[in-house]
């Protein structure tokens, strides 16, 4: 985290070699930091809205592969190559959109009164032991 904070963030890496004796919870107070940190989870938010009218559109399958691949693999590179905190926040707000877009439902949902419920095998797996403790954490 040393190499990270002092490239990108030396403000950061500074207060926190000078102040040794405050929390760590206190030393890391910066917007450019916090930017960071929330970009992924607010892209990843954002495009989950967009990403269902694209899946009914054009299938499961292609928006998870091309759209949500794609920008998750765009976003990593242009993370890996940052050489300033701006990039690196696109490259996370990529990263969000892809993940955003492969969140998606992976089983058949039925709607019953406006209220959607999954089917009895994703909720209780045959087997037992630690094949449907796998299966669980999976989903």
């Amino acid at each position: 985290m040393k190499p990270f904070l002092e490239k990108l963030f030396p403000d950061v890496y500074t207060r926190m070699m000078i102040d040794t004796k405050i929390s760590n919870y206190c030393k890391f107070n910066s917007q450019l930091l916090t930017a960071f940190t929330s970009s992924l989870y607010v892209a990843g938010l954002i495009s989950t809205i967009f990403a269902s009218p694209v899946t009914r559109a054009f299938g499961r399958r292609p928006s998870i592969l091309i759209i949500g691949g794609v920008t998750f693999l765009a976003g990593a590179a242009l993370g890996g190559a940052a050489y300033n905190i701006y990039m690196l926040i696109i490259g996370r707000l990529l990263l969000g959109v892809g993940v955003g877009f492969a969140n998606q439902q992976m089983c058949p949902v039925k709607k019953v009164a406006g209220v959607a419920l999954l089917p009895k095998w994703v909720l209780y797996p045959p087997g037992s032991g630690p094949r449907r403790i796998g299966y669980m954490l999976l989903i």
